[in-house]
């Protein structure tokens, strides 16, 4: 991890729906290109972390979103430091051959939002804030590198940088939903605690 003196970091999720397996040969020159530009992503200036399937070297083998759908969840020292390595290093290849492996998103599959300086978004909380970005558009909560808002702005908007607990169920009587429980870092009915 990179020291910051910055309160807060920026955390993104994206998310693209596979046209064929991962093991499929029409998906390979993606495969290929996973080792070297994770190693890119994890050297690049403003590195923080990224997902990382236990046991494993990245984070295709999980599928929170759906079957098809892998995810990238990683947070970064500024929004600049994510723009170069995004727009400006190896991984610019990979967007450019994307769509040869994944299916045109048909909604906001990018997700950016300001996290405290040592905090590490769980997947449920991404996920929250990609539906919010899905539902209500651009937020200080949830927004997109063309709607980006200052870390200043959501640090004066209180709800921007803490995800939501499940409060509206207990207030309800009722037992959180599974998204509910995935917002609050809780392991949904049926799935495994996270270490």
């Amino acid at each position: 991890m990179t020291a910051s003196t910055h309160a807060f970091h920026l955390a993104q999720l994206n998310v693209a729906t596979l046209r064929h397996p991962l093991d499929d040969p029409r998906t390979a020159g993606f495969v290929e290109m996973l080792d070297p530009v994770n190693a890119a992503a994890d050297e690049a200036p403003g590195f923080v972390w990224r997902l990382v399937e236990d046991g494993a070297a990245d984070a295709t083998g999980m599928r929170p979103a759906g079957e098809d759908v892998i995810v990238n969840l990683s947070v970064w020292e500024s929004r600049a430091a994510l723009w170069e390595f995004t727009y400006r290093s190896g991984h610019l290849e990979v967007m450019r051959q994307r769509r040869a492996w994944f299916r045109p998103p048909s909604e906001a599959h990018l997700v950016l939002w300001w996290v405290p300086v040592g905090h590490l978004p769980t997947v449920g909380e991404a996920l929250e804030r990609l539906a919010e970005l899905r539902t209500h558009g651009p937020s200080p909560r949830a927004f997109t590198f063309a709607s980006s808002c200052t870390a200043d702005e959501a640090a004066s908007n209180p709800q921007a940088a803490s995800p939501q607990r499940p409060e509206r169920a207990a207030a309800r009587g009722e037992r959180p939903t599974p998204a509910e429980e995935l917002a609050a870092g809780e392991p949904a009915a049926g799935e495994p605690a996270a270490r």
